[in-house]
């Protein structure tokens, strides 16, 4: 025991997060309009692959809700047998990025962007969900799921099976709702699971009459990227959805490690590791042509407030499924479709930031502006467009902020005008300067003090130093320039132009 003295806690630990992953691999492979056995071979991989590489100890990896939209789209316009392909080459990128050190820098992107992001895919995926849960088909769109409600109520409404359906599907959104109000002792079971072993158990016992998860077995499914995969390479389309998968699964996943780390007090996520990490998962994932895997807060925060202390728990919670998988597909046969709609509903409704979004109204209308409009871009577009609008306003946002100047001119009627110049001086406040300096009288003598300026960028300094030589000569006495201080050891030197 002295080599592995936590193994009580991790293997504890393990049993737990292999019972919250079991209906979430299969209800993200299901939504995601794949095999249910793929979302399980995700889940085995992200265990013992990445399980076993240094990163983020605790964080467990597997497929996500996340990513659900991204790999339905992927898989409606390029096919499961592109699917393997996809998530290879988003696999080989990420270990590019992980060995080139670009996995730090992805701590940099806004968080609006990321609560937008998943606060957008949280909306497609409760309006496609409650499709499912009726047994109807949604349609293509974000726009287009949500805009249908309506209908597919109305339709609902006039049919036994949808209703029943249906109501299979919100009872297992009641049950995991409810089942944090039970006993500790109760809770020890997850309530995800709990909602599917009580939909099963109802459907058996009074032989309702709804879908249920198909099942081929493991082998049956694997199905590595073939050569005719492997020439949709060729063409531009597919990397868009390539680039989109590594990226936002990088995100997903270096964003969980952050939430993770404030979670225990054990070892500090190592991001360029965990990004190497996660792409030799999803390179693994794409040879088997599986679906892709991100670190999942869900089934991270599950391990860490079960107890573990290593990554032997996540690599065990990989075991777990292995065996299941391959002594129990039966099992899956019997799991009713709406209840595995229920579940992702509810983990699509806990990824709409509710609370971030009202405290960011508060704090920092911009930055709330940019989640709503990232969320709202991926509901109206798709999920790649929608990251990409939000990104772009963050960086506008950030731009005109860090840009941010005061000129304030005194002119006290005699002797000279001074105008004090204070903030970020860059090109994108320059017409503005140069308006307002321009417009002083140009018989008086100007003195143009620069000392309050955090910041002068080249092209400000080239335009302030040209206004300064058109001003003096003009028969006034030259202007006189104090120059900024944009370091403390910096002493204020008072020039003449």
């Amino acid at each position: 025991m002295t080599k592995f003295p936590y193994l009580r806690q991790d293997f504890l630990a393990s049993i737990v997060v292999f019972l919250v992953a079991v209906p979430l691999c299969v209800g993200v492979a299901v939504a995601s309009g794949v095999p249910a056995e793929l979302g399980l071979i995700t889940g085995i991989v992200g265990g013992l692959v990445t399980g076993l590489m240094p990163g983020s100890s605790l964080q467990v990896s597997g497929p996500a809700a996340g990513m659900t939209v991204l790999v339905f789209e992927a898989v409606s316009e390029f096919g499961v047998a592109a699917l393997g392909v996809i998530v290879l080459m988003a696999g080989l990128l990420q270990l590019a990025m992980g060995f080139l050190g670009i996995g730090r820098w992805f701590r940099a992107i806004s968080v609006s962007v990321v609560e937008g992001m998943l606060c957008g895919i949280g909306l497609v995926i409760i309006a496609g969900q409650i499709y499912a849960a009726a047994g109807l088909k949604a349609p293509e769109s974000g726009i287009g799921k949500i805009a249908g409600l309506p209908g597919a109520f109305t339709d609902a409404l006039g049919s036994t099976e949808a209703m029943t359906s249906l109501a299979i599907g919100a009872g297992a959104i009641a049950v995991i709702v409810l089942w944090k109000k039970l006993p500790k002792a109760v809770q020890s079971v997850p309530g995800a699971l709990a909602a599917v072993i009580l939909a099963t158990l109802a459907t058996l016992a009074f032989g309702l009459p709804v879908a249920t998860v198909e099942v081929e077995g493991l082998l049956g499914v694997i199905q590595p990227p073939g050569t005719g995969a492997l020439g949709e390479l060729a063409g531009p389309a597919i990397w868009g959805t390539i680039i989109a998968f590594a990226l936002i699964a990088s995100a997903e996943s270096l964003f969980s490690a952050a939430a993770v780390d404030r979670l225990h007090n054990g070892p500090r996520t190592q991001y360029n590791k965990e990004m190497i990490a996660q792409g030799a998962g999803n390179t693994v994932c794409g040879l088997l042509g599986a679906l892709p895997m991100t670190a999942v807060i869900v089934r991270s925060s599950a391990n860490v407030n079960a107890g573990a202390k290593t990554k032997a728990s996540r690599v065990l919670h990989g075991v777990w499924l292995l065996l299941f998988a391959a002594a129990m597909p039966w099992a899956l046969a019997l799991i009713p479709l709406p209840a595995l709609a229920g579940i992702l509903v509810h983990a699509g409704w806990k990824l709409i930031p509710f609370r971030q979004v009202v405290a960011l109204w508060r704090a920092h209308k911009g930055e709330a502006l940019i989640l709503v409009v990232t969320a709202v871009s991926i509901v109206a577009v798709n999920m790649f467009e929608g990251v990409l609008i939000g990104l772009a306003l963050s960086v506008v946002k950030t731009a005109w902020e860090a840009s941010h100047v005061k000129l304030e001119v005194i002119d006290k009627g005699a002797g000279p005008i001074q105008a004090y110049l204070s903030g970020n001086a860059t090109f994108l406040r320059l017409p503005k300067i140069l308006d307002n300096l321009e417009s002083l009288p140009q018989d008086r003598p100007v003195e143009l003090d620069l000392s309050g300026l955090h910041h002068l960028d080249h092209a400000c300094r080239t335009a302030l130093e040209s206004w300064a030589e058109r001003h003096s000569a003009s028969g006034t006495e030259p202007v006189k320039v104090t120059e900024p201080e944009l370091s403390p050891e910096a002493e204020k030197v008072t020039t003449t132009a």
